[in-house]
């Protein structure tokens, strides 16, 4: 029984595009600048598997025999958010962004919005998430009105806190937004994000739900399904893709609970894709510009790395990724539009093989369906040839 194990280490780049420029993202390199600002990486098991072969990084050696098969990929979607990356990987191309909203939502859509969930609301601007509570959490409370705020991705958050809006209401609230932004106005995603505590000291709760749009085209999940093979979501893949062509899913608390939820459906000997995205890396590092805790977060995966590999079955294959960039050393606080990394490992897979520079993500779907003998018609070319022993 054959089994993939795709983990996306979010938002953990490997180096500026070409385009770069055109994004705002020079200079981006969110492997690299961690590793020169905390004087060299120590990422043993990664780099055993061929990190350092891919691009030099401070501390990470380049190997002559890594135990894997390694290169990187280019993003060719128009974007560099977490919908458009998971949704390229999985042979979605994007040839028009989804709309962003760096000035906020103009009035027709908050009145409208205001109308439909039959109250007003706070902020309506571009924020961090935790910042944005603090400075307008004690108002929220005091009249009830939901906070909605964006960022540089295509998002339309919703904030609230539990105590005075329940979460069966706020998931309402944001099941109208949902079914509102489409056509011309739609957003990747709607965010419920809920929060408790007190004024200056206020905290974001595990509850947060998204709603996304459905994918443009057919998915490796939709495939998988259709085969009669299990795919199978941890963290937020499911909301990434609307549960579109998921068998099975399980929400995760933290990268450590990611890893260990993965490990779980390893147990479970199912053939088919266990899809994990291990958010932390992203949402409590890259966007607050903490490179500290980033690399804290990288040598926590790295050490538990051997786990999952122990847990591989003679014919299961692990492939590493990321999904886009998001280098918290720069001034940005947003995503970068960088390459992403790629390592390949298991018993039948050829150590030390290089894929080069691959020209779309969704190579890595192509490479999931064709070795879980999925015929298809998938978007990409798969490199599956090049690291087969």
């Amino acid at each position: 029984m054959k089994k993939v194990v795709l983990i996306v280490l979010d938002s953990v780049g490997i180096g500026e595009m070409p385009d770069a420029h055109l994004y705002g993202d020079e200079g981006s390199h969110t492997l690299g600048n961690i590793g020169k600002k905390v004087g060299g990486l120590d990422l043993k098991n990664l780099e055993e598997l061929g990190l350092g072969n891919i691009e030099k990084l401070e501390g990470v050696k380049v190997l002559e025999k890594p135990k894997g098969a390694f290169g990187k990929s280019a993003e060719l979607s128009v974007g560099k958010d977490t919908t458009t990356g998971h949704w390229e990987m999985s042979g979605v191309i994007l040839e028009k962004p989804l709309n962003t909203y760096p000035n906020g939502f103009s009035k027709e859509i908050i009145s409208e919005f205001e109308k439909k969930i039959g109250r007003k609301t706070l902020g309506n601007i571009v924020a961090s998430g935790t910042k944005i509570i603090e400075d307008l959490g004690e108002e929220h409370m005091k009249t009830g009105f939901p906070i909605v705020y964006t960022s540089a991705d295509s998002v339309f958050q919703i904030a609230a806190h539990e105590d005075i809006v329940p979460l069966k209401e706020l998931y309402r609230y944001s099941e109208i937004a949902r079914k509102m932004l489409v056509g011309d106005i739609q957003v990747g995603r709607v965010i419920a994000r809920p929060f408790v505590g007190e004024p200056g000291n206020f905290e974001r709760t595990g509850n947060r739900k998204d709603y996304s749009l459905d994918p443009f085209n057919k998915t490796i999940l939709d495939y998988i399904k259709e085969d009669g093979q299990n795919a199978m979501g941890v963290g937020k893949i499911v909301d990434v893709f609307n549960g579109i062509g998921i068998t099975h899913t399980i929400h995760t608390d933290n990268n450590n609970d990611g890893v260990d939820k993965t490990i779980q459906f390893m147990k479970k000997d199912l053939p088919g894709l266990i899809w994990t995205n291990l958010v932390d890396f992203d949402m409590k590092y890259g966007h607050r510009n903490d490179y500290k805790g980033y690399y804290e977060a990288l040598r926590d995966f790295d050490k538990r790395l051997p786990e999952i590999i122990n847990e591989l079955k003679d014919d299961d294959i692990l492939i590493i990724t990321a999904d886009h960039g998001c280098d918290p050393t720069t001034p940005s606080t947003d995503h970068s539009r960088e390459y992403i990394p790629i390592l390949v490992y298991g018993k039948n897979i050829k150590p030390g093989v290089d894929i080069g520079v691959r020209e779309s993500f969704s190579d890595i779907g192509k490479t999931v369906l064709d070795y879980l003998d999925i015929e298809n018609k998938l978007y990409g070319k798969s490199f599956l040839k090049e690291i087969i022993k």
